[in-house]
């Protein structure tokens, strides 16, 4: 059973010339077993052939007494391997805590830096998740930037993540 949605919305400016936003929706499944724990999970843009272009959330675990949540980031494998191990956590806008199964949003303004690299071609969101006593998950939706009409994507997750939509608008 699918328990809730994750939603992240991003607004931005991509180029002087170019302006549109990206929505996306994440769901992540509550998974029935004994002791059910909370997904990391990672969302960066790709561009194929050139790498990393820019991570825009990634949820993991908060240190406190019971956690030591970022050493166990290397989990997300693919987003550790590709730009997570080069980065000085938190990262101000795009880290949090992990979330509950559900509906959450993020909200990422106009003009958001991680956002204003993005030149006009071809792009992959990639999503990761990897869970406690569970699996991983690496689910990949391409896309073309700037859309010339409103564009929604869809991709899904066999287990870690369930359906994946990405809504694209000049």
């Amino acid at each position: 059973m699918r328990a809730g949605i994750q939603l992240v919305t991003l607004s931005f400016i991509a180029s002087p010339a170019f302006a549109g936003s990206l929505d996306v929706s994440i769901e992540v499944p509550r998974i029935k077993v004994a002791e059910y724990h909370r997904p990391y999970v990672a969302v960066w843009l790709e561009k194929p052939g050139e790498g990393v272009v820019s991570t825009l959330a990634v949820w993991y675990g908060t240190k406190s007494d019971k956690q030591d949540g970022d050493k166990w980031l290397k989990e997300l494998r693919q987003w550790w391997r590709k730009i997570g191990r080069e980065l000085t956590l938190p990262i101000d806008g795009v880290t949090g805590a992990t979330r509950n199964p559900g509906q959450h949003e993020l909200a990422v303004s106009e003009g958001h830096a991680p956002m204003a690299k993005l030149s006009p071609g071809k792009y992959e969101l990639v999503v990761e998740a990897a869970r406690e006593s569970g699996g991983r998950e690496l689910v990949r939706l391409p896309f073309d930037w700037p859309a010339s009409s409103a564009t929604k994507l869809t991709a899904a997750g066999e287990n870690e993540l369930a359906a994946i939509n990405l809504v694209i608008k000049p």
